[in-house]
């Protein structure tokens, strides 16, 4: 095997051994960037001679018998909405596309506290605002099952790192769902935490009261153990929770005896492509010979969240994108007579296409005369919603849902058509609209070769219950045996 081939607990143990090196590690992930980014574009930007260094520095410290963490010397990719000192972090905009961070994100102060190595900055549909990654400004990242398709969006690029293996694990981005959706349709795990377990300081913003790092990756392992490295409270950010420092490592056992699932009939109906509804009823099968308990309930409010949430995430978009006016921050046009031409140029030359039409959707709703109309009635709507899962997690430890109603779609298929990208998201909007936890578990392949997942879903900073389901499930099937082809790329 190649050691971009191994999951990052299985590095780690090869590094204690002392059977490898950082740098070893390090040199066959940009060897396969070399090979594979060329045909998946996953990359806005590598970090070969800083990573390099840095990798040497770490076997050095290994080497003369300085302490160091385990986790020091492993690659890691970074979806380009996070600060890092001294690096581009352009948010796929031609807004930022020439701004470098002059601060680390909590989450890279985190990970530089354990010494790991940073690969890249991966791509994203512009501003995290997107399902496919087409909405990238320099280009769309492929996905590795089939290059013809999309990778999902909009932590596309993170999502394709890990599957193509050109990243042993990486971090993204979830609003409504931007993290789990690219990890369902490129067939790796995808984790968004509860809201306020990991710092949302020097992300920048789309939707501030529903945005949430979290980690992608090979397996359920490798999740628990960068969910250990990111979580906790930061001071910087107001809404991060001050909670018990946990170890989801310890969740990673073997049995679901006495877990009770509930399976929402509304997300098994109309709508979800028929091969992943069976697929998921496979799933629930699983399940129940591995001695939990489902059953089928409801959560008709569901059918509401996806109206509810582009109103509130595009009316917080408006407000988070107004400091980007060619005068504070990012792209400055070049043609202007006066201060109204600089706003305007600016931020019409600046901001492509779809961040355009979520500013304007969400100026609008928080406009007078329409506030109470919509945006008011989209936070009522929200907290019915939360109330309706407070409801079902009386009864039930998880629940069980599609993760995307689709396996991935074709390259230009929805990107002239809104309003049926935005339903991409169907599944996993309700869970940001609520603040809860989700993972995305791949489980099977269509009859186009392309990975269907399942979602599951649990309640407020009860991760260990998903991760208990989700090693559970991974322990007794054998869906990591399937690789990517890298077939088609005649887009």
């Amino acid at each position: 095997m190649e050691l971009y081939e191994y999951t990052v607990h299985e590095l780690v143990e090869k590094l204690e051994k002392g059977e490898i090196t950082s740098k070893e590690i390090t040199e066959s992930y940009f060897n396969r960037i070399k090979q594979i980014d060329p045909k998946v574009k996953a990359y806005v930007s590598t970090l070969e001679e800083s990573a390099l260094e840095k990798a040497k520095k770490v076997d050095e410290d290994r080497k003369s018998g300085k302490a160091v963490s385990k986790f020091a010397g492993i690659p890691i990719g970074i979806k380009d909405n996070m600060c890092i000192t001294g690096t581009k972090t352009t948010c796929s905009s031609k807004m930022l596309e020439n701004f470098v961070a002059p601060y680390n994100a909590t989450v890279i102060e985190k990970l530089n506290k354990e010494d790991l190595v940073y690969l890249g900055k991966l791509n994203m549909d512009e501003f995290a605002m997107g399902s496919s990654t087409e909405y990238s400004a320099f280009f769309p990242t492929h996905n590795p099952w089939n290059l013809d398709r999309v990778p999902g969006g909009s932590s596309g690029g993170s999502a394709a790192a890990v599957s193509a293996e050109i990243a042993p694990w990486a971090l993204g981005s979830d609003t409504g769902g931007s993290i789990r959706q690219p990890a369902s349709l490129c067939g790796v795990i995808g984790l968004k935490p509860t809201y306020g377990l990991v710092s949302r300081y020097g992300l920048v913003a789309y939707a501030s009261s529903l945005d949430q790092i979290g980690p992608i990756t090979k397996d359920v392992t490798d999740s628990a153990m960068l969910l250990n490295l990111i979580a906790g409270h930061d001071e910087k950010d107001s809404t991060s929770m001050d909670i018990e420092k946990k170890d989801y490592t310890l969740s990673l056992v073997n049995n679901v005896k006495g877990m009770k699932i509930g399976l929402p009939k509304e997300y098994i109906g109309e709508g979800i492509n028929e091969e992943v509804k069976k697929s998921i009823l496979e799933v629930a099968k699983k399940y129940e010979e591995l001695g939990a308990t489902v059953e089928e309930c409801s959560l008709d409010t569901g059918k509401y969240a996806t109206a509810a949430y582009y109103i509130v995430a595009c009316a917080e978009a408006s407000s988070n994108l107004g400091r980007f006016d060619g005068i504070r921050y990012g792209y400055r046009s070049e043609k202007f007579e006066n201060l109204k031409d600089i706003y305007r140029n600016s931020r019409s030359e600046g901001f492509g296409q779809e961040v355009k039409r979520r500013i304007i959707l969400g100026t609008y709703v928080l406009s007078s005369g329409y506030y109470d109309a919509y945006y008011k009635k989209a936070q009522k709507v929200r907290t019915v919603i939360k109330k309706s899962y407070d409801e079902l997690f009386k009864k039930y430890d998880l629940l069980l849902t599609p993760t995307s109603p689709t396996t991935a779609f074709k390259i230009g298929e929805k990107s002239n058509n809104p309003l049926e990208m935005y339903l991409a998201d169907i599944c996993t909007v309700p869970v940001n609209i609520g603040g809860l936890p989700g993972m995305s578990i791949p489980c099977s392949l269509d009859s186009k070769g392309l990975p269907i997942s399942f979602q599951l879903i649990g309640n407020a900073f009860e991760e260990e219950k998903i991760f208990r389901a989700a090693y559970t499930y991974e322990q007794n099937t054998n869906f990591r045996q399937n690789k990517p082809t890298f077939k088609g790329g005649n887009e």
